[in-house]
């Protein structure tokens, strides 16, 4: 454990690029959504937007979520190292804690007009593939960076939980966000453990009333317990359309679009 903790950057950055680049091969061998995928395109701005917002955090919040998890163990800071449970016990409840707190998190910012207006960035890709992952404006990761950072406080988080959390969410967002089709028996099993593509693409549709559901990104049981989960889009995986309907041209597309679109109208 103590390595892990000690080695996470290596840990995550092997990880981002290991399953960024699976998944990406997938897509290509089994896509759910015929191309073109316009990738070139949207590979650069989403790209671009990870790249910078990587920089960012390393400038603005160089603690981290991590960071912040050593502090409270070595300050037994937090309600865990109040309660002192077994390492074990208490590295699973923060790993479920803070997986609903982005659960919860992620739904505020459908709700509350100026968080959707950093959200829909992401929103905004016309396509689904793994990249779509990595499609945040700036002030929304900085956002929820400082949110995760006060929950890890809050919490008490072991380190060695927010290391494991912070790998799981980054490789199972790129994953539930793949262009990749999977058996309808694979997926029914798989959604019961994580959220898989076929469920989260629901929550990329344009109609409004499917991408205010399937809001988890980690772990799928939080939309059945508070009722926001849709099985199914009604157009099919094929024949929906991904997306917003204010975004649809060209030039809403790019790096630069893209950073401004926060100041557009909702």
């Amino acid at each position: 454990m103590e390595w892990m903790v000690a080695h996470a950057g290596d840990l995550r950055l092997a990880a981002f690029g290991g399953v960024l680049a699976f998944v990406l091969l997938l897509e290509v061998r089994w896509p759910q959504r015929p191309g073109p995928m316009q990738r070139r395109p949207r590979w650069v701005a989403n790209l671009g937007l990870v790249a910078l917002d990587t920089v960012l955090v390393r400038l603005l919040l160089p603690l981290g979520a991590i960071g912040v998890a050593l502090w409270v163990e070595r300050t037994g800071t937090g309600f865990l190292n109040a309660v002192g449970w077994p390492v074990a016990v208490e590295a699973v409840l923060a790993f479920l804690a803070l997986d609903a707190l982005i659960y919860w998190q992620h739904r505020i910012f459908h709700k509350v007009p100026a968080f959707w207006r950093l959200h829909r960035v992401h929103h905004s890709d016309l396509e689904f593939d793994a990249t779509t992952a990595l499609r945040f404006h700036p002030a929304e990761i900085l956002l929820s960076m400082l949110i995760k950072m006060a929950a890890v406080a809050l919490l008490g988080a072991p380190a060695v939980a927010v290391v494991v959390f912070e790998i799981a969410l980054n490789g199972t967002a790129m994953f539930n966000h793949a262009n990749l089709r999977l058996p309808p028996a694979v997926d029914r099993v798989l959604r019961l453990m994580v959220v898989t593509p076929d469920m989260h693409r629901v929550h990329h549709s344009v109609h409004r009333v499917e991408h205010d559901t399937n809001f988890g990104f980690n772990l799928p049981w939080w939309d059945r317990l508070f009722g926001s989960y849709t099985p199914q889009p009604r157009e099919g995986h094929t024949g929906m359309r991904i997306g917003l309907q204010q975004f649809r041209t060209p030039d809403a597309q790019g790096l630069v679009a893209l950073l401004t679109q926060p100041a557009q109208p909702l």
